[in-house]
């Protein structure tokens, strides 16, 4: 076997660092087929092969590797066909700004034996599309395709640079079979020159914001995703410790801030009320937020001055965007809050002010506590979504890690969890469902010591594709917890239709279009599919005991488990 274009390709994924390929394979892709079982046969270092039996799944797994080491791996995929079978987690990837490589095959482009790879098989004229890149083209930051073997370790470096470059996304390449299949040089590949572009930082002329948050009286910080970079937690932590700053966390798709801290504000998602931290503040910071606010709901006083701070302050992908800043700035969170706090250093603080804003934050903090504390109470038939997080959180430890897609839920998650540490919370970013699977799958591979627990809805679950994606975790040696809030059906488009017409025939029907009635066994098809700890609760008594058992099933017998917790009914 002569070396092929498919092998300089590994080659070039191993030199970009890429240790996981997570493959759903078809007919334009035999020479990457040969060029895996060369490696194995020979011993070439190439990225490990996963095979993932749904598109959705594969990508999400890369997703979910990501999140932990902040590194793109690649997904391999059929044609048009599989490409559209990722779009929702293309959408993912991409609004939850994730590294990762997507590489897809073309159907051949000769059809009479000119070339090794010309069309054999009937469906290679049915899956050739005019414009197979644009179907993902609004989504990716760089879509490329492979012509030629030359050229093959440039245009990955390339790609691999676009993805891991500030707004970070995934990025997309094609290639047809016959140039898969055709002959390449094997060379030495460095990817020295081609690094991701340095963060941005701060102008000088942002020291006006130093001024203002010194002489502010009520200034707020507000942040969705800041905590991606753990060390800018501890870097947010510090300014709002030495100026008393409330954090106030807008559709957090992580740990951004500690949640028992006396400055942390809470967490806003749909909730149809104006946020008080919010009305009070005569100076917001927002800084690495899409949705910062609802402002049909709730907004800043008119007469607060906004900062934005943001890699990509526009949202060059969302055509409506605007908060009414004041000053916006383009830079990377992490060094943009080192440099505030350098700013600092040498500035002399009004320390009354600062303490008279500490002791407002903590009393607004710790009302809001005791409002959380008596939603916990054990309730005496039907599990409360309270009462199932705040049992969940007397399990945790630090090993754990929990992949979040609970939808209706997402604010019962971070409020009851009490989560402190950086890194110990992701949601995709996104609003795909169908993610947490092959995320945990892929967060399991990235750090193989950790306990990884996915909470998700039941419509949620069944978007997962779950039988394939225990049946990974079983193949893969990657075994975790899923949690299923199980309410019976789709509750957030229910609240939606309710919040524009509260007394309209939705709001007298039962549940219209969206009960999940009669329920599948959602813990039985884990079991099935990938030999999964299955069990259904439905009494708050139960809940405690099966929560140990299902952990001691993953940490100690290797295999995933699954609760189906039946929790308040639409």
């Amino acid at each position: 076997m002569p070396y092929s274009a498919s092998m300089l390709f590994l080659d070039a994924l191993q030199a970009a660092g890429v240790s996981c390929i997570f493959a759903n394979f078809g007919s334009d892709h035999p020479a990457l087929v040969e060029a895996f079982a060369e490696a194995e046969a020979t011993g070439r270092a190439v990225p490990r092969l996963f095979t993932c039996p749904n598109e959705m799944v594969a990508l999400s797994c890369a997703h979910g590797f990501a999140q932990q080491t902040g590194r793109a791996q690649a997904v391999i995929v059929h044609v048009e066909c599989g490409t559209q079978s990722l779009a929702g987690a293309v959408h993912n990837a991409a609004k939850g700004r994730v590294p990762v490589f997507i590489f897809a095959g073309l159907s051949p482009f000769t059809q009479e034996g000119e070339l090794l790879g010309s069309r054999n098989e009937f469906i290679q004229w049915i899956q050739d599309v005019a414009d197979q890149r644009g179907l993902v083209r609004g989504y990716v930051k760089y879509e490329n395709e492979f012509r030629t073997a030359a050229n093959i370790p440039q245009i990955t470096f390339r790609a691999m640079q676009f993805a891991h470059s500030d707004p970070q996304g995934p990025v997309y390449v094609t290639g047809a079979r016959e140039v898969m299949e055709s002959a390449a040089t094997p060379r030495p590949l460095n990817t020295t020159t081609w690094p991701a572009i340095e963060p941005a930082a701060l102008p000088l002329s942002a020291l006006d914001l130093v001024e203002n948050l010194l002489t502010a009286e009520s200034p707020l910080i507000i942040t969705s995703y800041l905590g991606r970079n753990l060390a800018a937690v501890q870097e947010l932590q510090k300014l709002a410790h030495r100026l008393g700053i409330g954090v106030l966390e807008s559709v957090p798709n992580c740990v951004n801030f500690p949640t028992t801290d006396p400055l942390y504000q809470g967490n806003q998602w749909n909730h149809p009320k104006q946020n008080e931290a919010l009305a009070d503040a005569d100076l917001v910071l927002v800084i690495d937020s899409d949705v910062p606010w609802i402002p049909t709901v709730s907004k800043p006083a008119a007469h607060a001055k906004i900062y934005h701070i943001d890699v990509d302050p526009l949202k060059h992908q969302m055509p409506l965007w605007y908060i009414h800043a004041t000053r916006i700035f383009r830079a990377d969170g992490y060094t943009a809050l080192r440099q505030l706090n350098h700013w600092l250093d040498d500035r002399k603080f009004d320390a009354a002010k600062i303490a008279a804003r500490h002791a407002r934050q903590a009393a607004r903090h710790d009302a809001r506590e005791k409002r959380l504390a008596a939603l916990e109470t054990p309730p005496e038939t039907t599990i409360t979504p309270e009462f199932l997080v705040a049992t969940l959180r007397k399990h945790l430890d630090e090993s754990c890690i929990i992949i979040t897609e609970a939808i209706s839920s997402y604010h019962t998650v971070i409020d009851h969890l009490h989560l402190n540490r950086p890194g110990a919370l992701h949601n995709s970013g996104g609003g795909s469902l169908g993610w947490h699977g092959g995320a945990a799958i892929g967060a399991k591979l990235a750090k193989p010591d950790a306990t990884i627990i996915a909470l998700t809805g039941d419509g949620s679950y069944m978007f997962s594709a779950p039988s394939s994606v225990h049946w990974m975790a079983r193949r893969y040696e990657t075994p975790f917890l899923t949690i299923i809030f199980n309410n019976g059906g789709w509750k957030s488009p229910k609240l939606s239709a309710l919040a524009l017409h509260p007394a309209g025939h939705a709001a007298r029907a039962a549940n219209p279009g969206v009960s999940f009635s009669p329920a599948p066994d959602y813990a039985a098809i884990a079991a099935a599919a990938g030999g999964a700890f299955a069990r259904q609760i439905t009494a708050p008594a139960e809940l405690d005991t099966a929560i140990a058992q299902a952990l001691h099933t993953i940490r100690h017998e290797n295999r995933s488990a699954v609760l189906d917790v039946a929790v308040t009914p639409l």
